[in-house]
C-alpha cells in the first residue's frame, strides 16, 4: 500500500510548496475567467438563437399567410364561378345574346357585376370580340381567347393596365358561342385588405414574372428569400398565379420586414447582458469563499497521505457536506476498502455477474492451460451450449424468470459434471469443458447426459418452463491442438446443431469447416448481389376457380450467381434471415414487385412474402408506402404474405403494425395456415384477407382420407369469417376438382404454371402460354 501512495505523496508535497500562497488567487482567476467566458458565450448564443428563432417564426408566418391568400383567392374564384354559371345558363340571357339584344345583355352583366362585387363583367365571343358595358374596363379578348380555348377558366388578367381576377364559364346554346367572364379587381386596396387578414404585417402586390426585380430573378415559386433593401432586411416570397391572358405570367409578391419583427426582442438581449454582469459580480464573491474553503482540507489530505505512505491507517476529518467534504470521505473510504476492492475487481473481471459462473475470458484462460497438457491419453472435451427460443421465454414470462432460468441451467450443468469448467459466455450461451479424459472415455455418453439435463421441463417459482438447448462438441487434440481452433470447431458444431433443429447436438467433423467457409462465401456474395442487382423476380399465377382466370401472381425471389448459376432460395434465404440481409433484400422485392405489377392489368394483383425479421423492422411500413408511391400501384393490388411466427414476442406491436398496413389498403394473407398451433387465435385477433392452405394438406388429397375434411373445415371457417382461401401445391386435376368442390377460392401450383420470368407474365394473363390455363380461360 505504501508503494501505491508514494507518487500521490510526492504530488501533494509539490502542490503544497508551490501553491500554498498562490492557489487561492489561481482558483479565483480561473473561476472568474470561466464564468465570464460562459456568460459571454451564453449571451452570444442566446442572441443568435433569438435571431434565428425570429427569422424562422417570420418565415412560417409568411408561409401560413401565403396559404391564406391562396385560400381566399380560391374561395372568391369559386363564388364568381357559381354566379357566372347561373347567369350563363339563364334562358333569357342566352336568348338576348343570340338576338344581339345589347340593352338586355348589358343589364344582365351590370346586375351580375354588382351582385358579386365584381368590377365588371363581359362576354368574349368565339372570334375574340368582347361584349360589355363600354363604361367598364374591357379585357383584351384576343389575348384571353387562346387561354379559354385551352380550357383554362380562371386566372389573372389586365384591365386598363391593372390586375384583376377573372373567372369564365362557357355559354352554350347548346353549342358553345362564347364565354361569360367576371372580373374581381386585385389592386393595391384589395391586396391591402387581404394582407390585413395576416397575423403579421405583410405587404402584398401582383407582378409579372418578366418584370420582377433582379434580386428575385432566380427565386422559385414558394421560396422565401432574405433581401437587403433600402427599407431594411425583408423576407420576400413569390408564388405563381394562373394567368388568363396570353403572355402574362402573374406572381404574388409578399414582403415582411425582419428588422421590425426583431425589434421587440432587443430589450431581451439587454436583460441578458445585465444578468451576465450581475452573475460575474456574484461569482467573484463565491470564488473568494470557495478558494478559502479548499486550502485547509487540502493540507489535511497531504498530511494523511504521508501517514498512509508510512504504513499507518489513518483518516481525515470531514466538515460540512460540500465537494471537499465528499473528497475527504472518499479518501477515508478508499483507504479502508482498497484491498477488498482489488479482490472484487479480480473476481468480477473473471466471472459472470448474474450466474456467478466463470465468464468467457476466465474459461479461455483455463482452456489454454488444459489444451497445453492434452494428449491422446488426456483429451479435452469442449461444448458450446445455446438455449433455444430463450428470447421468447423472456418476452412471454418476463426477464426475472428468464434470469432465474439461466442461473438454474448453470447450476444444473455444474451439478451433473462437478469436475467440469462451466462458464456463461453471455445472453443464453454457456460453455463447458472437461480435461484429462482418458482415450476410452465415452464421449457420446457425456453428450447424452448433457442433452438430457438441458432438454426437459423446469419448474421455477411455480411456473413450468419447457427448456430446449442445442450444443456442439469438439474434442482435442483430434479437433484442435490449441484453444483457438478448439473453440472455433465447437462453435461450428453448435451452428450445425442449430440448423438441424432445436434440442439437438452435434460433434465436430472436418466437413463443417468447409461448410462454414462456403457459408461465409455465400454471405459475401449476397452482399455483392445486393449492391450489383443480382436478384430477379419470378411470378407464379394465383388462379381463381370461380372466375376461371389469373387473379394475381406471387412474386418469388431468384438469384443467378455469376459462377454458381441459379442458387436455390433454400440455400440463401435462411442465411439472409440469420445475418439480417433479408431486410434490404426483402425491401428490394417489394419495390420490384410493385414496379412490375404496375404494368399489368388493373384487376391483377401481386403477392409478396414477408419474413418475420423484415416485418419487425421499424421502417417496414415506410418501405411499403414508398414502393407504392414510386410505382403508382394501387395499394389494394398489393398483398403481403406473413406467417404466424411474426406474432412471437410483442403481439400488441405486431397487431398495431398489421392494422397500420391494412389502413393503407394493402391486403394481408396468413401463409402456411394449418401448420401452426395458434393460427385460430391469430384469426380472432386480426381479420386477414386471405388464408393460404399449406401444400402439405393438398398433396395428400389423393392418398389421405383425412385431407379433404381438413380442407373443408378451413374453407368453411374462412367463409364464416369472410376470408378468401388459396391452396398451394396443386399439381393434378383431381386436386383442383376436390378444392373446387370444397369451396376453395384460389389455387396455385404446377397444374396452372411453374414460376415464370417477368417477361412471360403477360402471356399467362392472356391465357396463351400454358395449355391448362388456355383451356380454362377458353371455357
Amino acid at each position: 500500500m505504501t508503494a501505491q501512495f508514494r507518487p500521490l505523496l510526492k504530488r501533494f508535497g509539490r502542490l503544497r510548496q508551490r501553491l500554498e500562497e498562490s492557489l487561492q488567487a489561481r482558483i479565483l482567476f480561473l473561476f472568474i475567467g470561466l464564468l465570464c467566458a460562459i456568460m459571454a458565450v451564453s449571451v452570444i448564443a442566446a442572441g443568435t438563437g433569438i435571431a434565428q428563432f425570429t427569422r424562422n417564426s417570420a418565415a412560417r408566418d409568411m408561409a401560413a399567410n401565403a396559404r391564406v391568400f391562396d385560400q381566399v383567392i380560391k374561395l372568391r374564384t369559386q363564388h364568381l364561378r357559381e354566379s357566372a354559371t347561373l347567369v350563363a345558363r339563364d334562358f333569357g340571357f342566352r336568348e338576348a345574346l343570340a338576338l344581339g339584344d345589347q340593352p338586355t345583355i348589358g343589364s344582365a352583366l351590370d346586375s351580375l357585376a354588382s351582385r358579386t362585387s365584381a368590377r365588371s363583367a363581359a362576354v368574349i365571343m368565339l372570334d375574340g370580340s368582347v361584349i360589355a358595358d363600354p363604361a367598364m374596363p374591357l379585357p383584351q379578348g384576343k389575348l384571353v381567347l387562346p387561354m379559354l380555348e385551352q380550357g383554362r377558366m380562371d386566372g389573372i388578367v389586365r384591365l386598363d393596365g391593372r390586375y384583376a381576377l377573372a373567372v369564365a364559364t362557357p355559354v352554350e346554346m347548346p353549342d358553345l358561342v362564347g364565354w361569360l367572364l367576371l372580373f374581381q379587381p386585385m389592386d393595391k386596396a384589395e391586396l391591402a385588405s387581404l394582407a390585413s387578414l395576416a397575423a403579421v404585417p405583410i405587404e402584398a402586390r401582383l407582378i409579372d414574372r418578366a418584370a420582377r426585380p433582379a434580386a428575385l430573378a432566380s427565386a422559385r415559386s414558394g421560396q422565401i428569400l432574405l433581401l437587403d433593401t433600402p427599407a431594411g432586411r425583408q423576407l420576400t416570397r413569390v408564388s405563381d398565379l394562373p394567368g388568363l391572358e396570353q403572355g402574362l405570367a402573374p406572381q404574388l409578391l409578399l414582403r415582411h420586414s425582419l428588422d421590425k419583427a426583431m425589434a421587440s426582442y432587443r430589450s431581451l438581449e439587454f436583460i441578458l447582458i445585465g444578468i451576465a454582469l450581475a452573475g460575474a459580480v456574484l461569482g467573484l464573491w463565491v470564488a473568494l469563499r470557495l478558494s478559502r474553503s479548499i486550502i485547509r482540507p487540502l493540507n489535511s489530505l497531504v498530511e494523511a497521505t504521508q501517514r498512509v505512505a508510512a504504513g499507518h491507517v489513518t483518516s481525515v476529518p470531514v466538515f460540512g457536506h460540500d465537494e471537499v467534504a465528499t473528497l475527504a470521505s472518499s479518501f477515508n473510504a478508499m483507504v479502508e476498502a482498497i484491498d477488498d476492492r482489488e479482490r472484487k475487481i479480480v473476481h468480477t473481471s473473471l466471472h459472470d455477474g448474474l450466474t456467478g459462473l466463470p465468464n468467457r475470458l476466465f474459461m479461455i484462460e483455463k482452456l489454454d492451460r488444459a489444451v497445453a497438457r492434452q494428449s491422446d491419453r488426456a483429451r479435452t472435451l469442449l461444448a458450446f451450449i445455446d438455449l433455444d427460443d430463450f428470447k421468447a421465454i423472456n418476452d412471454s414470462r418476463g426477464h426475472p424468470l428468464g434470469d432465474a432460468l439461466l442461473c438454474h441451467i448453470g447450476k444444473e450443468i455444474q451439478a451433473i459434471f462437478p469436475d467440469a469448467m462451466v462458464a456463461r459466455f453471455g445472453g443464453d450461451e454457456f460453455g463447458m469443458f472437461l480435461s484429462g479424459l482418458d482415450q476410452n472415455a465415452d464421449c457420446p455418453r457425456i453428450a447424452a447426459r448433457l442433452h438430457e439435463a438441458l432438454n426437459r421441463a423446469t419448474v421455477l417459482d411455480g411456473h413450468a418452463i419447457p427448456v430446449s438447448a442445442s450444443f456442439g462438441i469438439a474434442i482435442g487434440p483430434d479437433d484442435g491442438h490449441d484453444s483457438e481452433t478448439l473453440l472455433k470447431n465447437a462453435d461450428l458444431a453448435l451452428y450445425r446443431a442449430k440448423t438441424e433443429g432445436k434440442g439437438t447436438y452435434t460433434f465436430f467433423e472436418a466437413s463443417l469447416d468447409e461448410l462454414a467457409r462456403q457459408r461465409r462465401q455465400i454471405e459475401v456474395d449476397l452482399h455483392q448481389a445486393i449492391r450489383e442487382g443480382g436478384f430477379e423476380l419470378y411470378f407464379q399465377p394465383l388462379y381463381s376457380l370461380s372466375e376461371n382466370r389469373c387473379k394475381g401472381f406471387e412474386a418469388l425471389l431468384r438469384w443467378n450467381h455469376p459462377q454458381r448459376g441459379r442458387v436455390s432460395p433454400v440455400q440463401f434465404i435462411p442465411l439472409a434471415e440469420e445475418t439480417g440481409l433479408i431486410v434490404p433484400i426483402g425491401d428490394w422485392v417489394i419495390r420490384e414487385a410493385c414496379r412490375q405489377a404496375a404494368q399489368w392489368p388493373e384487376q391483377v394483383s401481386v403477392a409478396v412474402n414477408v419474413s418475420p425479421r423484415q416485418f419487425a423492422n421499424p421502417a417496414f411500413a415506410q418501405t411499403v408506402v414508398q414502393a407504392l408511391a414510386a410505382s403508382g400501384l394501387q395499394a389494394t393490388r398489393l398483398e403481403l404474405e406473413i406467417t404466424e411466427s411474426i406474432f412471437i414476442g410483442n403481439v400488441e406491436r405486431t397487431l398495431a403494425s398489421l392494422h397500420a398496413l391494412r389502413s393503407l389498403g394493402v391486403r394481408l394473407a396468413l401463409d402456411d395456415f394449418g401448420t401452426g398451433y395458434s393460427s385460430l387465435s391469430y384469426l380472432r385477433s386480426f381479420p386477414f384477407d386471405k388464408l393460404k392452405i399449406d401444400q402439405s394438406f393438398v398433396r395428400t388429397l389423393d392418398d389421405d382420407p383425412a385431407g379433404q375434411p381438413i380442407i373443408r373445415a378451413i374453407t368453411t371457417l374462412a367463409r364464416a369469417l369472410g376470408i378468401e382461401t388459396l391452396a398451394e401445391g396443386v399439381e393434378t386435376d383431381s386436386h383442383m376438382q376436390i378444392l373446387r368442390l370444397e369451396g376453395c377460392d384460389l389455387i396455385q401450383g404446377y397444374l396452372i404454371s411453374r414460376p415464370v420470368s417477368a417477361g412471360e407474365v403477360a402471356a399467362l394473363i392472356d391465357g396463351t402460354s400454358h395449355p391448362h390455363l388456355a383451356a380454362r380461360n377458353a371455357a
